[in-house]
């Protein structure tokens, strides 16, 4: 995770001492964090073989898992937080997932790219796919390989019988609470069972 902004927005979530299990973790550097800053433990889940080399590096436990293929490896409750950032919109089994992630950790935060963002809106009004700080890539070479908004997560949690235990947006930094699905670059969901 490179936006320290987001990436301390979203520890200050994690109650310290926690068990962390963050799945799609990246180069590991919210584990780390939160190892630093919260007294956290944990795992991280990743897939690619470089990322998991720089969790090592970091001093990152991590496990080498395609999250397409599920949690089953981890029992119920296993974890106090399951850690979903930026990962959904990268799975082919969002839905699965998100159960899975509220089954294997206690609370489940999950943070992705909100495309209702007024900015995005207003570029494809113009005719063009958005392409901005947190949707960074061209239509043609996104590892997105789907795009969902705040209110969108709010219907998918209901539907699949998840709890919100909170929800709200993000923006440089700051907790966005009115109209998160207009104002709001990143949605953030705090759910459980």
């Amino acid at each position: 995770m490179s936006d320290p902004h987001l990436m301390n927005a979203l520890a200050q979530l994690v109650p310290e001492g926690s068990r962390v299990l963050d799945l799609g973790c990246g180069d590991g550097a919210m584990l780390a964090h939160l190892k630093a800053t919260r007294g956290c433990t944990g795992y991280g889940v990743e897939i690619d073989d470089a990322n998991v080399l720089a969790c090592v590096k970091r001093g990152v436990n991590v496990i080498q898992l395609n999250l397409d293929e599920g949690l089953s490896m981890f029992e119920d409750a296993s974890f106090d937080v399951v850690l979903q950032i930026d990962t959904l919109q990268h799975l082919r089994n969002a839905e699965v997932m998100l159960i899975e992630t509220v089954r294997v950790g206690r609370l489940g935060i999950v943070a992705f790219p909100n495309f209702a963002h007024w900015p995005n809106r207003l570029s494809v009004l113009k005719g063009r796919m958005p392409v901005t700080k947190r949707l960074p890539y061209q239509w043609f070479d996104t590892p997105n390989i789907r795009v969902g908004t705040h209110a969108d997560l709010g219907v998918l949690a209901q539907s699949s019988g998840l709890k919100v235990q909170d929800s709200f947006g993000l923006q440089d930094g700051e907790v966005v609470r009115w109209l998160p699905n207009l104002l709001a670059g990143t949605s953030v969901y705090q759910l459980s069972r």
